[in-house]
């Protein structure tokens, strides 16, 4: 009887074993479907959702630092045709993007409605030196007036530059350089990013994912429209992915990722670079391809982005975007810092520049279970043209058409540690918990059912033998 009581005992720990390890078993696939039923749940935009607090906000302080470049010889340049000789000056840092989105409203067809207000706030302690600091850097009024005015009208220009005692170079404070100084030329406030202060960019409406959560943050329209006008050309114009600030839940880094900038007028995409560790969160980084600024020989859907043939040697000329077509008619041309990936003849004709990978890429480094960009560094460098003019005095001694850098900047945010302990507590420690649950009882499960089994055998062989 009591052998007979083992076996019983053993068969019900068989039993119990098995159905502890099937539980463990079926607890995963019903497990992932509870964090993907509550993770698309709190990722979609609207009031009482995690990712509508995250992108309503405005906690999670955003920088922009400045580096300058400064002319070290430009009597040289306008008197020989020098090449021009910079160095860079910086980091001049402000906080941006401090204000919460304004003007939120939620439309019928599942998509929210904003504008992102602008706003600088110098910020000395990250800064190598006050905003009073100066620089030699090109004339923005000058090189302008070159670049738009026809051949025809330079002997009035260079009246003008003479009569107001201009050259092609000017001595600017970092302030007046970014956001605005009174030109004696063109009798206007200009600057690299004038007007900023009190301006908003947008509107925009984005997809809130209420429908369908692979829509996410998706734009649907940038001021109204929902393609750009700037490149006459279907491609060129299309306004792919989000605002880079997150993306669908589930991330698979196989597939690029797409956002638009309004900053470079156009969309890009970042492809996977590397897993890493973000304060104890696993992130996906993902940075650009050089594809993107490469040249249409290289790349032949760049072709739409090539606006001037001569200044481009026939769009042969890697690493830079020209966007006059955009920014009311300032030549100005966008590029990575230092010309990274671009044409080394473009670091030829101006000494001075060490592009560094690591120092001057883009890159945003990616949550891949919410989707949500948890620290990102854009990087951009604002470059004017100037060339040769033989009626315009201080041009007719340049060579050759010369992309100057006037500065660049890294608009950079990364979550705080109040912000990422909470994401650990609510999320990752919550998904970490039902995986080891999941674990311990399919392998509990597992070893207790082997055990009780073999047990269950030895004890059975045991009372055959017995009664032999």
């Amino acid at each position: 009887m009591g052998c007979f009581s083992i076996k019983c005992g053993l068969l019900a720990g068989s039993v119990f074993g098995a159905v502890i390890a099937i539980l463990g078993g079926i607890l995963i696939p019903v497990g992932d479907m509870i964090i993907e039923r509550t993770v698309k749940k709190e990722a979609v935009i609207e009031p009482g959702t995690t990712a509508y607090d995250n992108w309503a906000s405005s906690e999670i302080a955003v920088y922009r630092q400045f580096w300058l470049f400064d002319v070290k010889n430009p009597q040289q340049v306008v008197q020989e045709g020098a090449f021009p000789e910079v160095q860079e000056k910086g980091p001049y840092t402000y906080k941006t993007r401090y204000l919460p989105k304004a003007n939120v409203t939620f439309n019928p067809n599942n998509t929210a409605s904003f504008v992102l207000p602008m706003g600088a706030i110098f910020e000395p302690s990250m800064s190598v030196g006050p905003e009073e600091d100066t620089v030699t850097t090109l004339n923005l009024a000058v090189a302008g007036a070159y670049s738009l005015l026809p051949p025809a009208s330079h002997i009035l220009l260079d009246m003008v530059i003479n009569s107001t005692n201009s050259s092609l170079f000017q001595h600017r404070t970092v302030k007046e350089l970014l956001w605005g100084y009174n030109d004696p030329i063109l009798k206007d406030t200009i600057g690299l990013f004038s007007p900023y202060n009190g301006t908003s960019d947008g509107p925009y409406n984005v997809f809130t994912g209420k429908d369908d959560i692979s829509k996410v943050s998706i734009i649907d329209r940038w001021r109204g429209e929902t393609k750009l006008s700037f490149w006459n050309d279907t491609y060129c114009d299309m306004i792919n992915g989000t605002d880079g600030s997150s993306f669908a839940p589930f991330v698979d880094k196989d597939v690029p990722l797409y956002f638009f900038s309004s900053d470079i007028c156009r969309s890009v995409s970042a492809s996977y670079e590397a897993t890493m560790k973000l304060k104890g969160i696993e992130v996906y980084r993902y940075s650009l391809l050089p594809s993107t600024l490469a040249s249409p020989v290289d790349n032949p859907d760049n072709k739409c982005f090539c606006r001037n043939y001569e200044t481009t040697k026939n769009c042969t000329l890697a690493g830079a975007l020209d966007i006059s077509s955009c920014s009311d008619g300032r030549p100005v041309f966008i590029s990575l810092p230092h010309f990274l990936q671009g044409s080394e003849y473009l670091r030829q004709v101006v000494l001075g520049l060490h592009p560094d990978e690591e120092h001057h890429k883009t890159f945003l480094d990616v949550e891949p279970i919410t989707g949500f960009t948890l620290n990102f560094a854009k990087r951009i460098q604002a470059n004017m043209m100037y060339g040769p003019a033989k009626d315009i005095t201080v041009l007719n001694k340049v060579k050759d058409y010369t992309l100057l850098p006037l500065a660049w900047l890294n608009e950079t945010a990364t979550l705080d540690d109040k912000t990422a302990d909470m994401f650990k507590r609510e999320l990752i420690s919550r998904i970490d918990m039902l995986e080891i649950v999941q674990q311990v009882l399919l392998i509990a499960g597992v070893i207790i059912f082997f055990v009780c089994l073999i047990a269950f055998f030895c004890v059975r062989r045991k009372s055959k033998t017995n009664l032999g």
